[in-house]
């Protein structure tokens, strides 16, 4: 008897050892971004040419990051050009921005040609980073594999829409 327990307790103590404690309102899950104007910074991590010729982007490895601003809608979503290079014209095939998780994989046209991208990356209630992935399929030389670090923080409200701008509610991808 005295074994069982002594056994019993023994197990009781190390499942309160293993237990993780609830977590506290600021490490409570993010189910999606805070509404509001974004700044965006990405940094080119590698560019890799896939015709042997030179890759057909201004963005380079070690060159000066990227900053530029997007809004988040007020449920959440975010527009597929906050990812965009300068020019691009990008659509969402796929976008899940919920729990924490951000993934989207998003079709662009240039005047050079057709580009994806993949965003998989993390968030909190007002900031964001990504890994994006960029293949190109041109209609000449110049296809490029791209890999950059994104990384978003709100900074404000949005200023109110207007029908140029490339984050109006025409372009955004739903989560």
């Amino acid at each position: 008897m005295r074994t069982i327990v002594l056994g019993l307790t023994a197990a009781g103590l190390l499942a309160a050892c293993s237990a993780e404690p609830a977590p506290g309102p600021e490490e409570a899950e993010v189910t999606s971004l805070k509404p509001g104007e974004y700044e965006i910074t990405a940094k080119v991590d590698e560019v890799r040419s896939m015709d042997q010729t030179t890759p057909a982007t201004r963005a380079k490895v070690g060159g000066p990051p990227t900053t530029h601003r997007a809004c988040v809608d007020s449920d959440g979503s975010i527009a597929p050009d906050a990812f965009a290079e300068a020019g691009d014209k990008c659509t969402a095939s796929s976008a899940y921005v919920r729990n924490g998780r951000l993934n989207m994989q998003l079709t662009c046209t240039r005047p050079a040609g057709q580009l994806t991208q993949l965003v998989d990356g993390d968030f909190k209630v007002d900031s964001f980073a990504a890994k994006l992935r960029t293949a190109t399929y041109f209609d000449k030389s110049g296809d490029y594999e791209m890999t950059r670090t994104v990384a978003g923080k709100r900074v404000g409200d949005c200023p109110a829409a207007s029908a140029t701008s490339p984050t109006a509610p025409a372009g955004k991808a739903k989560p």
